[in-house]
């Protein structure tokens, strides 16, 4: 195995046995409960899963189907749960919850709540948000459904502190691991956002910021030149977020805020190695109007200018 790979695989491996040492405190029994963690979880699939048989609960929680099937038969005996035969196939079963059951299920969620209640106290307001968004990194990084995290995104256009901090830091990794683009460029793009701040006007200027969970992952803006001109700047999202409509959405949002401003003429500039954004931008009415070569990036690029004209 190469060394590169070592130390990732070591920090993993410290990571799980950490991590199982807090599960183990939190759940190996609830406090003022008899059941045991995957007693518990698995009357939480029952309740909450439709259509719910044992071969479903085995594969989704990876519990042995032998000790499975006694769990459920024990469940059964205490009237927490009955079984229905499918229609469809004889051979099946599908499981519900009892109204005891679920009296049962909905006292767990209290005691497993105050658990976790318990542990976030001992954490300062920052330090609970940074714990949520990390947890919620390596759920999104690690899952292989196919569900997208579009549902979690929202878009605001407030200008909070520390944003063009975050945007500058995406642009940086970003341009860097997929382009090439060395700190130069990071350099550049910090310089064009000290002259947008330090001739910020809200009546003329917007920036869209995408969020997800309260980490940046997009953003978009317009700088107005005069009464007639804009110009699109920043233009920028998450691999992660991409290909589930947001880069058209927020490019929506700000030649609507162009139109409703009254701007004539919006132009951009970019790299003719940015082609999914090209693709775009002339998907949208943007026609390249000047080049030039750049070579200051770290590679040989050349610049383009778009412009769009609206009606």
């Amino acid at each position: 195995m190469d060394s590169i790979g070592q130390p990732l695989i070591r920090a993993v491996r410290r990571f799980n046995r950490f991590y199982t040492n807090i599960l183990g405190l939190l759940d190996q029994h609830l406090p003022d409960s008899e059941f045991s963690l995957p007693e518990a979880r698995v009357l939480y699939e029952i309740g909450h899963t439709e259509n719910c048989t044992a071969k479903n609960l085995s594969e989704e929680l990876r519990i042995d189907p032998g000790y499975l099937s006694r769990m459920v038969k024990h469940f059964e005996k205490r009237g927490l749960t009955y079984r229905v035969q499918s229609a469809k196939d004889g051979r099946q079963y599908y499981l519900y919850l009892t109204e005891q059951g679920q009296d049962i299920l909905a006292k767990l969620g209290r005691l497993s709540d105050g658990q976790i209640d318990r542990m976030l106290n001992r954490l300062p307001d920052h330090d609970r948000k940074r714990l949520v968004e990390g947890m919620q990194t390596i759920e999104d990084l690690l899952s292989t459904g196919p569900e997208l995290p579009r549902d979690r995104v929202i878009i605001r256009s407030e200008l909070k502190p520390g944003d063009i901090g975050a945007l500058i830091h995406l642009h940086g990794w970003i341009y860097a691991e997929e382009c090439g683009y060395n700190h130069v460029f990071e350099g550049y793009v910090c310089k064009t956002f000290y002259h947008f701040l330090e001739n910020y006007h809200p009546e003329r200027d917007r920036v869209w910021f995408a969020e997800a969970d309260g980490t940046m992952i997009g953003a978009i803006a317009i700088v107005g030149h005069s009464a007639e001109k804009a110009q699109l700047r920043w233009f920028i999202l998450h691999p992660q977020y991409r290909g589930i409509g947001l880069g058209g959405k927020l490019l929506q949002e700000a030649l609507q805020y162009c139109r409703e401003k009254g701007f004539r003429t919006v132009f951009l500039e970019t790299t003719a190695d940015q082609q999914t954004a090209i693709r775009m931008y002339r998907k949208a009415g943007f026609q390249k109007v000047a080049e030039h070569p750049n070579h200051s990036w770290g590679k040989e690029l050349v610049e383009q200018t778009f412009e769009l004209v609206l009606p």
